[in-house]
C-alpha cells in the first residue's frame, strides 16, 4: 500500500503540496458531524450510471444537448456541463447566461406536494416564514429547520391552490421527514413527490422568449408568482424564479415522464432567435447574488443565524414551527453577544489565478498572516464584472466584519503569477453585484428590518 501512495502524491501533487497545510485546527466543535475539510484534489474516477440513482425525464435530452459530466442532485444525476474545458467551459456558459437565454435541466429540483384541508396549517408548522401570507398563484423561497434550528431544506415553495403546495427541493430529502412530521401531528393532508420536472430559463432575453412561449400576459408575472400555461398542449405552471441574480423563469411540466420531449424541443425551437443555450446551473452567477447550495453552503447543523439566512427568521410570527424555540433562544444569545456557534458565512475577495471550475475541496483560510487554518471556503469562482475571485466563506466570528484581512490557501492550479498558492483575501459585502430582482434579504433590509414580510 505504501507503494501505491508514493506514486499517487508522485501523480497528483496538489495532494503532496496540500499535506503541509492540515485542517485540524479549524474549531468544529460545535457541530457533530465535521466538515471534511482534507486537500485531497480532484480524483480521476468514472461516475457510474446505475439504475440506484434516478435518470430525470429530460436527462438523455442533456446528453443530446452535449452534456458531458454530471453529479448527483436528490438522487438523481445533474448535468453539470457542457461546453468542455477546452471550448472555454463553464466560462462561455457564462456568457450565455448575463448576455442571452440559456436553458438548464433542474429536474432534480424534486416536487413534493402538500394537499388537502390542513395543507395551509400544516406547511406553516414545518416552515419558518409565515404560509398565511402566501396567496394562491404565489411563491417564497423558504427553510425548513429540525428542533435544533439547523437548515433540512431551503426549497421554492410554490402555492398552485388554496389547499395545495408544491415544495421544490434543493438538494436534501425532505418528503419522508414531512411524513414523520406529520406521523405525530395528524394533519389533514397528503404529503408525495409528483410527476413534475422544471427547467430554468435564465437570462436578460428570458422574458423575450417567455413572451413567445405564452403570449404578453407572461410580463406581468411578479418575482416569485406563478401563471397557468400551456407548452406543446401540456400543462405547467410558471414562475418567475431561479438559481441566478439574472431575469429568469421556471417551467414546471406537469406529467413530465410523458412529455419532456415535447417541452424541451419546443423551447429550444422558441430559443433560437435569442441565442438560446443549454447551460448547466451558473454557480458562478448565483454566488454573486448570494443564493446558498444546500450540502454545500449550509446543512442540517448550520443555524439561519450563521449563513445570511437569519432574514428567514420572523420576529412578529405567532403560530409554532419546528424549531422556533431553539431559533429564538440563539437570537437571544446572538444579541447578548453570545454566538452559539464558531464560525460565521462572509463574503469575500481573493487572488489567484481565475478560478474557473468547481472546487474539489473546501479550501483553508487563514488569518491575514497566514498561520494555521481557522475557516474555509465553500463557494468559490471568478467573477469577469468585478475582475476578481469571489467566495462564500465561514470565518471565526471576530473575523466577519468587512474589510477584514484574511489569507486563502490555494491548489496549485490556481497559483498566484508568482506561483504562491497563499493568497490575500478581503471580507466584502454580499451580494456581491447587484440582482435583478433583489431578495427578500434586501427587501429587508431596505426597510430597516432584520426579517422577510
Amino acid at each position: 500500500m505504501a507503494v501505491k501512495f508514493e506514486h499517487a502524491l508522485k501523480e497528483y501533487p496538489q495532494q503532496r503540496a496540500g499535506a503541509a497545510r492540515q485542517p485540524g485546527s479549524v474549531d468544529q466543535a460545535d457541530r457533530r458531524v465535521p466538515v471534511n475539510l482534507r486537500q485531497s484534489g480532484p480524483t480521476p474516477v468514472e461516475m457510474l450510471i446505475s439504475t440506484r440513482v434516478r435518470k430525470s425525464p429530460y436527462w438523455h435530452l442533456s446528453y443530446e444537448a452535449g452534456c458531458w459530466r454530471a453529479t448527483v442532485y436528490n438522487r438523481m444525476y445533474h448535468p453539470r456541463g457542457y461546453i468542455r474545458p477546452e471550448d472555454g467551459g463553464a466560462m462561455v456558459e457564462y456568457e450565455s447566461l448575463i448576455n442571452d437565454v440559456t436553458m438548464w435541466n433542474v429536474a432534480v429540483e424534486r416536487q413534493i406536494q402538500v394537499k388537502g384541508p390542513d395543507a395551509e396549517r400544516f406547511v406553516n408548522y414545518v416552515i419558518t416564514r409565515d404560509a398565511t401570507r402566501i396567496k394562491p398563484m404565489r411563491g417564497k423561497y423558504v427553510i425548513l429547520c429540525n428542533e435544533e434550528g439547523g437548515i433540512i431544506n431551503d426549497p421554492v415553495l410554490l402555492r398552485v391552490a388554496e389547499d395545495e403546495f408544491w415544495f421544490s427541493l434543493s438538494d436534501s430529502d425532505l418528503e419522508l421527514w414531512m411524513r414523520g412530521v406529520n406521523i405525530g401531528m395528524g394533519f389533514n393532508v397528503s404529503i408525495a413527490e409528483i410527476d413534475v420536472a422544471p427547467v430554468q430559463i435564465q437570462g436578460p432575453k428570458s422574458e423575450a422568449l417567455m413572451v413567445d412561449l405564452f403570449g404578453e400576459k407572461v410580463r406581468d408575472i411578479p418575482y416569485y408568482g406563478l401563471m397557468e400555461g400551456q407548452v406543446a398542449g401540456h400543462d405547467v405552471i410558471v414562475s418567475q424564479t431561479g438559481f441566478t441574480g439574472e431575469k429568469g423563469y421556471e417551467i414546471y411540466l406537469k406529467e413530465a415522464t410523458k412529455y419532456a420531449e415535447d417541452l424541451w424541443y419546443t423551447v429550444l425551437a422558441a430559443g433560437e432567435p435569442h441565442n438560446l443555450r443549454v447551460i448547466a446551473p451558473a454557480h458562478h452567477r448565483r454566488i454573486a447574488a448570494g443564493i446558498l447550495s444546500w450540502g454545500q453552503d449550509v446543512d442540517q447543523e448550520t443555524l439561519p443565524f450563521q449563513c445570511a439566512l437569519a432574514y428567514q427568521v420572523p420576529r412578529n410570527k405567532e403560530a409554532d414551527y419546528i424549531g422556533k424555540q431553539k431559533l429564538e433562544q440563539v437570537r437571544e444569545q446572538i444579541d447578548a453577544g453570545r454566538p452559539p456557534f464558531s464560525h460565521i458565512m462572509v463574503g469575500i475577495r481573493f487572488g489567484g489565478s481565475p478560478v474557473t471550475d468547481y472546487a474539489n475541496d473546501f479550501w483553508l483560510i487563514s488569518g491575514p498572516g497566514g498561520g494555521e487554518p481557522e475557516g474555509y471556503v465553500t463557494s468559490p469562482w471568478y467573477s469577469p464584472e468585478l475582475e476578481t475571485n469571489i467566495a462564500l466563506a465561514y470565518v471565526p466570528f471576530d473575523l466577519r466584519t468587512v474589510g477584514t484581512r484574511l489569507t486563502v490557501h490555494l491548489p496549485v492550479e490556481y497559483a498566484a503569477a508568482d506561483g504562491s498558492t497563499d493568497v490575500e483575501a478581503e471580507v466584502v459585502e454580499v451580494p456581491f453585484r447587484p440582482s435583478v430582482n433583489p431578495n427578500a434579504r434586501e427587501r429587508a433590509r431596505a426597510k430597516g428590518i432584520d426579517f422577510a414580510d
